[in-house]
């Protein structure tokens, strides 16, 4: 058996590895994304994000860097995890079906122009895929955050950004840190005074 800092050392280079290699080859994918989505929230709409137990921390996650916020002291942005709500969810799964959990509050709460995030590492979620298909439908625009080969997800998104990875640990922690530079670069869009230093 490999000793403790073996097993370390390989599982951050494979992480490093599977982050480098997804970064370069979505660099201008990314920048896109970022400005449409800071050009939706300076015209006054809203992020949604959702996905299921990881996915759905990370949803929560990225939700709180916008609503409070990432670097800057700034003003809070408009952005609301569907995963965090134990009565709505509840509610929904009792009433329609866990399938629906998302899709209901989407239908709810999405308006054209809004940004639905769905988070899936095998991108074969049903609740996450049924909620994207609403959120297009309402005119939302669509972005899908997944793993390799992108599952059911592929097509059913304006966006789609999928890790090139199998393994579902490097997937999320490729993940949060999309997550983060979205944050960072729609800031910096938002906010050009607070990086003068730029």
């Amino acid at each position: 058996m490999k000793d403790s800092r073996a097993v370390i050392e390989q599982f951050v280079a494979e992480s490093v590895r599977v982050k480098t290699e997804f970064f370069r080859n979505n660099a201008d994918q990314i920048s896109e994304t970022a400005a449409r989505m800071a050009d939706a929230v300076r015209n006054g709409h809203k992020v949604l994000l959702f996905g299921n137990g990881g996915s759905a921390a990370d949803a929560q996650h990225i939700a709180a860097e916008f609503v409070g916020r990432f670097i800057p002291d700034r003003i809070p942005l408009p952005a609301l995890s569907l995963a965090t709500d134990t009565s709505m969810l509840t509610a929904l799964s009792n009433d329609y079906g866990y399938n629906a959990v998302f899709s209901r509050q989407v239908q709810a709460l999405g308006n054209a122009g809004d940004i639905a995030i769905g988070i899936s590492t095998s991108g074969n979620s049903p609740s996450v895929l049924k909620a994207l298909d609403v959120a297009r439908a309402k005119g939302l625009l669509t972005v899908g955050f997944t793993g390799q080969d992108g599952g059911k997800m592929n097509g059913g998104t304006d966006v789609i950004f999928r890790v090139p990875s199998r393994m579902t640990p490097r997937i999320q922690e490729t993940h949060i840190t999309l997550g983060h530079v979205l944050c960072e670069l729609i800031d910096r869009e938002l906010f050009p005074e607070a990086y003068p230093q730029d």
